[in-house]
């Protein structure tokens, strides 16, 4: 059984394509019509196919049927997030085929409809304890430790837009601090490339303590990164693991725990740029969702969804209903 309405043509490239197999096809969406796409988003597409759409490997393009499109969900039910990943590539490269007319415009109801996939929960996003904020105090961090922790705490910054800093991106003069890149991984090596959208080209106040910490810290760097290996290169992973490993544990022993005690867990960086975020939700009407989405980089939209529970939990709703319904 095939797609009904499927494509009937005579020109070659129609041909040799409509016959080749779903994964064949998967790999040349992925070779061709997402080679812009950041590194880390293809090395998530890859993995789809390479780990998951192998399983169609026999079945041909014009052949696929939403059954096929279930199957690949099913085997990665334990995994909810892995599934929501596939369900957005399959129906990416379905609809791809139907752009390059090797599949009817009925194709993408007819398989990518109806499909059941595990519900997936985000991990609930979180600012910094009390006991945390405390520890950023107190804790022995060394002076690229304290810069990596202030500047995240202080701007809001993603991890990689913090490593890939340099000392043009400071301007102690204004107190302000430029992002315009970030730095990625692939496997250990570190790469520069644009930050996450268009809106993460910005300007970022830098409060006081901040810009006083900065301020010497930069008259003591060799070179031009703010953050970089012993020999003076990009900072790779394992030595960002290691920098934020040792982050964590002095954390940990700043706030009275150990190596068998954790007083401090499930923190990472961008912890600090939700702390960033609701604290600056907690200042509204000081400041607008508009200018908060700015400063990090991010839409309207997102601030809303990520951080809508602070906005209600600053709502006094009786005190507002009395005021707008007063007599």
């Amino acid at each position: 059984m095939t797609i009904r309405g499927r494509y009937k043509r005579d020109d070659n490239f129609t041909a040799v394509y409509a016959n080749n197999r779903i994964y064949t096809i998967a790999r040349k969406w992925l070779a061709t019509y997402k080679k812009v796409r950041e590194r880390g988003t293809q090395l998530m597409y890859e993995n789809i196919i390479e780990k998951h759409l192998i399983v169609l490997e026999s079945v041909k393009l014009t052949d696929i049927r939403r059954t096929h499109f279930q199957l690949v969900i099913n085997n990665s039910l334990e995994k909810p997030r892995t599934c929501q990943q596939i369900k957005v590539t399959f129906k990416q490269i379905v609809k791809s085929a139907i752009s390059d007319r090797l599949l009817p415009v009925t194709a993408l109801d007819e398989v990518c409809k109806n499909i059941d996939i595990p519900r997936y929960s985000p991990s609930e996003k979180r600012g910094l304890t009390a006991t945390e904020k405390a520890a950023i105090q107190t804790a022995d961090f060394n002076e690229k430790e304290r810069a990596f922790v202030l500047i995240a705490y202080g701007c809001g910054l993603r991890r990689g837009e913090i490593l890939a800093l340099t000392i043009f991106d400071i301007s102690l003069e204004r107190s302000e601090l430029t992002v315009n890149k970030s730095l990625a991984f692939e496997g250990n090596n570190p790469y520069i490339k644009c930050t996450k959208s268009v809106n993460g080209e910005r300007i970022v106040p830098m409060p006081p303590f901040l810009k006083d910490y900065l301020s010497e810290y930069l008259k003591r760097l060799d070179g031009t990164n703010l953050f970089s290996t012993k020999s003076g290169g990009l900072t790779t992973a394992s030595s960002y693991r290691k920098m934020w490993d040792s982050i964590l544990r002095k954390m940990n022993t700043a706030a009275g725990g150990s190596d068998s005690i954790r007083k401090i867990t499930g923190l990472t960086a961008h912890v600090f740029r939700h702390n960033y975020c609701a604290n600056l939700c907690y200042q509204m009407p000081k400041i607008s969702i508009k200018k908060i989405a700015r400063l990090l980089g991010d839409t309207e939209k997102m601030v809303l969804e990520v951080y809508n529970h602070v906005l209600e939990e600053r709502e006094n709703v009786q005190e507002v209903v009395s005021e707008a319904i007063a007599l």
